[in-house]
């Protein structure tokens, strides 16, 4: 028998039992579409925090406190992020000396600094992370304005009680209400919307989305607060990356900073990190889903197993006509092959969608 004809019959014998093939080719299905759906939820995550860092350009640089890193190369975690923020190495003035020391190469530079309170708008009420920023964070970091405009520099300095809200923050507060000039109270001071930032989402911790920014110095005067999270510098060329981090390390261990207290780094080693964790954990994820995928094989292999035992009558009449083992054997494997190749793309299919 020739093979066209073999495939006819094999598509014949499923179709007369389209319930038992449906629910044979599920396992497949479920497979294939798992593990393109988790592998594709990793990549995607890992182009979205590459293109994150990419708007902030390749000539970033940026210091922290303590070792964001950890002993072993990876993230550190967030409490101790904390405690070393907490206790106040970095300050506010060494980012002055840092861009008043380095203007060849160091085109500017911004300080952020955080506390936490109580924002309330009318009835709604919810608790806060408040990030104090220096009035060229927009312009440093690349954070615009979808509604109104940032507090200026003349702000800052006077302390004034304007806020930019996250757009999440925004939402839940004023819901589809204009805020910019509306009036919010933080801790039960009141205080000025300037605008709606752009959504930026956070790199696999909290979002930017759901924080409100305000002057550093109003920050410093009104939540009796001066601890520095972090400072980003622009620096003239990425191919002064290394000179700039060089630079700005010997002016912070020049403040009898210890090594071990700060950290200079660029966007691409971080990246790095950050590309490494998720390569590792969707990896991970792939070859958890990958389980379900040998299940569905295994679940094909035992209904034709069944299938077999039940068609003795017509493999028996199909010898009896001429047909050799061979071609018996043959016609299941196909009958194999069509449910796992529908079900694979199926699968796809489904994950496609």
């Amino acid at each position: 028998m020739e093979i066209k004809s073999i495939f006819i019959t094999a598509i014949k014998a499923l179709w007369v039992n389209k319930t038992r093939s449906v629910l044979t080719m599920l396992g497949v299905i479920i497979g294939v579409s798992s593990v393109v759906l988790l592998t594709s939820i990793g990549t995607g995550l890992q182009l979205y925090i590459e293109q994150q860092f990419a708007d902030l350009g390749a000539n970033t640089l940026f210091v922290v406190p303590g070792n964001p890193f950890g002993d072993g190369g990876g993230l550190g975690n967030h409490e101790t992020a904390f405690i070393e923020s907490a206790q106040g190495k970095i300050k506010r003035r060494y980012l002055d000396k840092i861009l008043r020391d380095h203007r060849d190469i160091i085109t500017d530079g911004a300080a952020t600094g955080y506390s936490t309170g109580e924002v309330k708008y009318k009835n709604e009420t919810k608790k806060i992370t408040l990030l104090g920023v220096t009035a060229n964070y927009e312009t440093v970091n690349n954070t615009e304005a979808v509604k109104g405009k940032w507090f200026t520099k003349n702000d800052e300095e006077r302390s004034k009680r304007v806020v930019m809200l996250g757009p999440k923050v925004a939402e839940e507060l004023f819901g589809k209400i204009d805020p910019v000039n509306k009036q919010i109270k933080l801790e039960g001071q009141n205080y000025r919307v300037a605008g709606v930032l752009e959504t930026k989402g956070g790199f696999g911790g909290p979002s930017f989305d759901n924080y409100i920014f305000l002057p550093l110095n109003t920050l410093f005067d009104d939540f009796n607060s001066e601890l520095i999270d972090n400072f980003s510098f622009k620096i003239k060329d990425e191919t002064l990356i290394n000179e700039a981090k060089k630079r700005i390390e010997n002016t912070l261990l020049g403040e009898n900073l210890d090594k071990d207290e700060f950290s200079v780094f660029d966007q691409t080693q971080l990246l790095e990190t950050i590309s490494s964790i998720l390569g590792i954990l969707t990896t991970g994820l792939g070859a958890i889903a990958a389980i379900s995928l040998v299940v569905g094989g295994i679940g094909i292999m035992n209904i034709m197993l069944v299938s077999v035992t039940e068609r003795t009558r017509e493999i028996g009449l199909r010898k009896a006509l001429g047909a050799t083992p061979d071609v018996i054997l043959v016609q299941f494997l196909f009958e194999a092959a069509l449910l796992s190749v529908a079900g694979g793309m199926t699968g796809v299919g489904i994950a496609y969608v």
